[in-house]
């Protein structure tokens, strides 16, 4: 069976807990992602930033992103895989927390990031489809 390190996408950049989100936008820009993840100044995942996040926790709410910082969204529990957790562990991980993307960690490190578009290059049709009906079938995470 794939581990996590089989299916995550590598190299994942992280915005630091200090930046801004507007920061964090352009980076997810340039990158052309949907998320980041946040790491402290020790380079220890703190977070996760999501676009969505940034229009529903900052714009929305009458805030300014180029005022305020990428870890004061670093709230919750972080949830993480190790790199050599078994696909099953990242699916169940994901369908039971209803998230859409998950870093991956070794030796303390981020290594990687998994992906909805990495289940699906990696998933049969049959996990696919419980993953989808699962996470998309819940309200969304704020």
């Amino acid at each position: 069976m794939s581990t996590a390190r089989d299916i995550m996408h590598p190299g994942a950049d992280c915005v630091d807990e200090g930046q801004t989100l507007a920061d964090a936008a352009r980076m997810m820009a340039e990158r052309q992602v949907g998320s980041l993840p946040i790491c402290g100044s020790d380079q220890k995942l703190t977070g996760i930033i999501t676009d969505r996040d940034i229009v529903v926790r900052c714009i929305a709410e009458g805030r300014d992103p180029n005022e305020v910082k990428a870890g004061e969204l670093a709230n919750g529990e972080l949830a993480w895989v190790r790199g050599d957790a078994d696909q099953g562990e990242v699916v169940s991980l994901m369908r039971d927390r209803k998230i859409r993307r998950v870093p991956v960690i070794d030796n303390r490190q981020l290594v990687g990031m998994i992906s909805e578009a990495d289940l699906a290059a990696h998933l049969d049709d049959e996990s696919l489809t419980a993953y989808v009906q699962d996470v998309y079938g819940a309200p969304p995470n704020n």
